[in-house]
């Protein structure tokens, strides 16, 4: 009995350091959080957690640096940006669990999962090296430090039989003066990121190919560089902020006032940058210190899929359709990036985008509506936790066909490799074709089959647009 109470008596000491870190940092106040557990409700990974987000939270409140620095959870975070946009605090927790990662590694604590350590030194990496992701290289990277040479092995057999991966990398450096573009009134800057030229070809084809037949011309910028995509975005800041304004200054000196990212990655990462430069002068005079320039913040960064719908529109789509596509039901699947979180994307529904699904019905595709548009499917473990990401992106293929869908349509080519490539692994009894968007526009304006490059995809679409009688067979 006395034991227990001097147990009871016991008192807790708080100490604020670590939450006074992360205020000077990423000037975030833990303290505002009341435990409503949004960000633990919405997270896709919480069943992979050994604490819970609102539970790091809490510990960060207690100090309790043994939970916060020593967790799984941080490592495990995808940053899909679900717990930062339903906060109702305001609170970019998912920054916050980057800044754990970095903190428990300059403490000097083991990385709790080893393998997203090893991912993020693998591609700051290849980018120093060659100023771009070098897809082949990393993965042989990854393979030789983790071990598991043949985890993925079929996977790589199949982008390599697709010829979807380089043998060499293609390395890029900004030049310092580039360039004026031909400027005019129908020309944007263009951005593939670096998927586009590898295992996303597909839809670097299709996209090049539909806005030339829509009247948008694309200016690509000669030595742009890698956004930084997630890992140096969780484990890099400074290179996450300097990579995506290396791209920004060399379209503004071109002369553009536009750049259109077909990835979803790439615009999320570029709009973070820009929003932090725009609200951090800090941080804005450090980058332009890096870069040597003086940005004018003179560019609209714009998601492909949202400047097709507001620079052309569904209207003007309709009426350059010679091919409508009948008879074949889809969903449209958005992904983490492209409109989370609202403040940073400028989406007016982040939880319920449509402009894909109106791009769609202009073409005369028959768009089911679901619930799992914005969910995740794990891209950004899919050379870390490829079981992970099986088993999210299975269930958004279940849950495609429970609405009914004969395939899904897809912005991002994170997405698209998760969804379509990894299909042959989930031993479903009857895969599902995943679209780029812009490929079923290719095909309804008239372009060629080659403009669509349906060839690449991992899942053949082209039996199922026969049996629709939409392609030839």
């Amino acid at each position: 009995m006395e034991e227990e109470k001097n147990t009871v008596s016991e008192t807790m000491t708080i100490s604020p350091a670590l939450a006074q870190r992360i205020k000077d940092e990423l000037g975030q106040n833990v303290y505002l959080c009341y435990q409503c557990v949004k960000c633990s409700g919405g997270c896709p990974l919480v069943n992979y957690f050994d604490w819970q987000p609102n539970q790091v939270m809490r510990a960060l409140q207690f100090g309790q640096e043994d939970i916060t620095l020593q967790s799984k959870t941080p490592w495990l975070c995808a940053s899909c940006q679900t717990c930062t946009t339903r906060c109702p605090q305001g609170l970019d927790i998912a920054a916050i669990m980057a800044f754990l990662t970095r903190e428990a590694l300059k403490r000097g604590f083991k990385p709790e999962v080893s393998d997203v350590d090893t991912l993020n030194q693998a591609f700051q990496r290849e980018v120093r090296l060659w100023g771009r992701a070098y897809e082949l290289g990393l993965m042989a990277e990854m393979k030789l430090r983790t071990g598991r040479l043949t985890e993925d092995m079929d996977l790589g057999v199949k982008l390599l039989g697709k010829n979807k991966l380089p043998f060499l990398p293609s390395p890029a450096r900004p030049p310092k003066h580039p360039a004026p573009a031909p400027v005019t009134a129908e020309m944007v800057a263009y951005y593939p990121g670096c998927s586009l030229h590898s295992t996303a070809e597909e839809y670097n084809t299709s996209s090049k190919a539909v806005c030339e037949a829509l009247g948008l011309k694309l200016y690509e910028p000669p030595g742009w560089v890698c956004c930084g995509s997630t890992p140096i975005h969780r484990a890099y800041p400074k290179d996450a902020l300097r990579l995506p304004m290396e791209n920004l200054r060399l379209v503004e000196q071109s002369g553009l006032n536009e750049v259109v990212m077909p990835c979803a990655a790439c615009f999320n990462h570029t709009r973070m940058a820009l929003h932090e430069v725009q609200h951090n002068p800090q941080r804005k005079a450090e980058v332009e210190g890096a870069m040597g320039y003086s940005y004018q913040d003179r560019v609209r960064v714009s998601a492909l899929c949202e400047a097709l719908f507001r620079r052309v529109g569904p209207q003007k789509v309709t009426s350059l359709v010679t091919h409508p596509i009948k008879g074949l039901r889809v969903v449209c699947y958005y992904g983490c990036l492209l409109s989370r979180p609202p403040q940073v994307t400028g989406a007016d529904h982040h939880e319920n985008p449509t402009e894909m699904d109106a791009l769609m019905t202009a073409l005369g595709v028959e768009v089911n509506d679901w619930s799992y548009k914005t969910s995740c499917c794990g891209a950004t473990h899919s050379l870390t936790r490829p079981d992970i990401v099986r088993e999210l992106s299975g269930n958004l293929i279940a849950h495609a066909r429970e609405a009914g869908a004969d395939a899904l349509v897809v912005a991002c080519p994170l997405c698209h490799t998760n969804l379509d490539g990894r299909q042959f692994q989930m031993k479903l009894k009857e895969p599902m074709p995943v679209f780029y968007f812009t490929q079923l526009m290719a095909l309804a304006l008239g372009l060629p089959e080659k403009a669509a490059a349906l060839n690449k995809n991992l899942v053949d679409p082209r039996p199922l647009l026969q049996s629709k009688g939409i392609l030839e067979k």
